[in-house]
């Protein structure tokens, strides 16, 4: 399973739509920004694991101002889990692959 980038315009579509069907995760994230880079391929395997199970979404932050500031984020990275169209969790900073899939896995 590969992680899907999206951006504002399909923000409502992507994630709050989809999350009626199956939990979305949302990483909020950016080029610059180290932590978010370390988290990407946690964040892959983690997809693939729950492949089937939920849906992982990224969004730039630079690229795309107004997802983060519709839903408050202050630092990133931050990960959003949605599901039946509405916030479920939040979780912010680096987490392990263990600790991110037992995140996750607690909520489905």
């Amino acid at each position: 399973m590969s992680i899907e980038q999206i951006k504002d315009a399909d923000f409502q579509q992507s994630v709050i739509e989809d999350s009626k069907n199956q939990p979305v995760l949302v990483d909020f994230w950016a080029e610059w920004c180290g932590p978010c880079k370390a988290l990407g391929p946690i964040l892959e395997s983690v997809a693939s694991q729950l492949d089937g199970k939920v849906s992982v979404k990224k969004i730039n932050i630079d690229e795309n101002p107004q997802a983060p500031a519709n839903f408050g984020i202050r630092s990133i990275p931050t990960i959003i889990l949605f599901k039946d169209g509405s916030v479920t969790d939040t979780k912010i900073g680096l987490n392990s692959e263990e600790d991110l899939k037992n995140w996750v896995s607690s909520h489905l």
